[in-house]
């Protein structure tokens, strides 16, 4: 079952970005890899959805959005799934060492 925890609510202010996507009502398999898919094929297939991405006027709320909830699946505001993973492993890492850094004396 899937991880919803990092969903926000549902409101309509979370999600109204997405009606302004470039990548509205297109074919999603431009922004998803199919099953096996590989480089080159796949380095082809994520370029085509940046460029579509580099359009965007919402690209930098879809890239934030797929980032505070993790999203694992697909090219999101102009970034693939091994950026971001990257990107959120920099972030978790950062927050582990942040939590455990001494507090200062008062």
């Amino acid at each position: 079952m899937a991880d919803v925890s990092r969903l926000p609510a549902a409101l309509v202010a979370h999600w109204d970005w997405q009606r302004q996507a470039a990548c509205r009502d297109m074919d999603l398999e431009i922004f998803f890899h199919p099953d096996g898919e590989r480089d080159p094929s796949r380095s082809q297939r994520v370029a085509r959805a940046r460029a579509i991405c580099d359009s965007c006027p919402v690209e930098k709320a879809c890239r934030d959005w797929a980032h505070q909830v993790e999203e694992q699946y697909g090219t999101w505001g102009g970034e693939s799934e091994d950026e971001r993973r990257l990107v959120i492993s920099r972030r978790r890492r950062h927050a582990r060492q942040g939590a455990s850094a001494p507090r200062p004396a008062a």
